[in-house]
């Protein structure tokens, strides 16, 4: 669970002023941008949960920050040594101690019930219309399509390098085999690692999962909007732990229908001559 929590909270960082700047702050759709302030724009419930949860506490914070400010004006102002040449011998007063108690615990109270209610959202998985399984390697994925999903083969996901990338490929970010997935369909995501620690995630999808090595974690999206979704490994799982990039192509159910097809012959064809090279190097 902790590592979901960690999860839900990774894309957090930087979206406070969204709610306050309007479009002149919206940041673009699957990929980061130059001069990008707020997160990238979600594409899954959960993710909007997630940016209306900070939004919410960024009012809380703001109104903390001011309010405590407030009080440090009036404490230069009014209790100063030339204001108040003669200090209070005050040490102790039950109102003001019952108030900083109680008004914390209502706050935290206000927090705790949205994000109770986020992260049962996040973890209890609906039932699942596609299972996807993840394969952290030294530095790559490798993806999973159950056979009694319409499935059977499973294929690797590797860095683009600059030098390969095509028109409107993202440098660090495009993978040569992408990962597709029908909108409007729940997709359970399983992760595990072949080696050491890694982390999948993907912001415009709202969480990441880490990938650990002998444990089988799990959780789920619904993407709803169709496009390319990047992410990368948000673990530092070594060397090249920068250069082993996510991409999702959200398609309509027709044309995933079509790319399994395909793809089913593609990597079919693609693992029969890896076991080939393998005879052979033995």
């Amino acid at each position: 669970m902790a590592n979901r929590l960690r999860g839900a909270a990774s894309g957090l960082i930087a979206a406070g002023l969204t709610g306050c700047a309007g479009a002149a702050l919206a940041a673009g759709i699957g990929q980061p941008e130059e001069w990008q302030v707020a997160m990238q724009q979600p594409v899954t419930a959960v993710a909007r949960e997630m940016h209306d949860f900070h939004t919410e506490l960024m009012w809380i914070i703001t109104a903390i920050v001011l309010f405590v400010l407030a009080l440090l004006v009036v404490v230069v102002v009014r209790f100063n040594e030339r204001a108040n040449p003669t200090p209070s011998k005050t040490s102790h007063n039950t109102a003001i101690e019952i108030a900083w108690t109680v008004v914390p615990v209502l706050i935290l109270l206000l927090i705790a019930i949205p994000s109770f209610r986020l992260l049962r959202n996040q973890l209890i998985i609906p039932n699942a219309d596609i299972t996807l399984k993840t394969t952290g390697h030294s530095w790559y994925w490798s993806y999973e399509y159950p056979a009694d999903q319409g499935g059977g083969f499973q294929f690797d996901a590797n860095l683009i390098e600059a030098a390969d990338l095509k028109p409107g490929q993202p440098r660090l970010l495009a993978t040569d085999n992408e990962v597709v997935l029908p909108v409007n369909k729940v997709v359970r995501l399983q992760t595990t690692s072949a080696d050491v620690i890694h982390s999948w995630g993907v912001p415009s999808l709202g969480f990441t999962l880490d990938a650990v090595p002998g444990r089988l974690n799990e959780m789920w999206f619904k993407i709803e909007r169709e496009g390319v979704y990047y992410g990368q490994c948000r673990e530092l799982c070594g060397q090249r732990h920068a250069y082993m990039p996510i991409t999702i192509r959200a398609v309509s159910e027709a044309e995933y229908a079509a790319w399994l097809a395909q793809a089913k012959q593609k990597f079919a064809s693609t693992a029969a001559d890896d076991a080939k090279l393998a005879d052979a190097s033995r």
